[in-house]
């Protein structure tokens, strides 16, 4: 019985929390319809609701204003609203850190988050999965004898808080695995090892 409940579990718990984050994420959403004035929102026109909407919605607003700042005109405005922005003492600081910081996450060519380390964190001997998140370190590189990157160290089961340290670049190993693999092993506390590519292939070569 005990083993048939397992199994029970495995199949619709994560069923379960699947659609219900996916539910909060549409949900919050179509509560972007509320910018349509109240004549023009689909539950007035059509008489009834219908969840995705929000969706549709949030992604042409995204599209249509990433296009009109890719030119030379929406630049400027973004620039302008930058500069009023940076008048306001709280909001300057927030919105410039979290602009930061999604830049450096987004950036095509950014180099953040696209790396999964092995460091010896938080004594020798002992090893932690942890993400490279700047090679770029001005004056901290500057006033330091070695190459150091600077390298996010998430606590598990929860990723999204954790530790910032910067490490001489000797004494990081690169891993093989994608950033969503190390996420998932983390999450899992351990668990949830990715396969590795090179012991499917040592097997190969063993059997031959």
């Amino acid at each position: 019985m005990r083993k048939y409940v397992i199994a029970g579990l495995l199949v619709w718990m994560p069923l379960g929390i699947t659609f219900l984050v996916i539910r909060a994420i549409v949900g919050l959403l179509d509560r972007t319809l509320l910018l349509l004035p109240k004549m023009y929102q689909p539950d007035v026109l059509l008489g009834v609701h219908i969840p995705g909407l929000g969706v549709v919605l949030a992604a042409i607003l995204v599209l249509a204003t990433g296009m009109i700042v890719a030119n030379f005109l929406g630049k400027r405005i973004i620039v302008a609203w930058e500069h009023f922005l940076a008048r306001i003492p709280l909001v300057r600081s927030l919105y410039a850190g979290i602009k930061q910081i999604m830049e450096a996450v987004l950036a095509t060519d950014a180099k953040s988050f696209r790396k999964v380390l092995l460091i010896e964190y938080p004594r020798k001997g002992v090893w932690s999965l942890a993400f490279m998140t700047s090679e770029s370190l001005g004056e901290v590189q500057a006033k330091t004898s070695d190459d150091v990157i600077s390298v996010f160290i998430p606590t598990t089961p929860n990723p999204t808080s954790g530790f910032v340290i910067m490490v001489p670049r000797k004494d990081v190993i690169e891993l093989d695995m994608a950033v969503e693999d190390g996420l998932k092993m983390i999450i899992s506390l351990g668990v949830a090892v990715p396969p590795w590519q090179k012991t499917a292939l040592m097997g190969e070569q063993a059997e031959s």
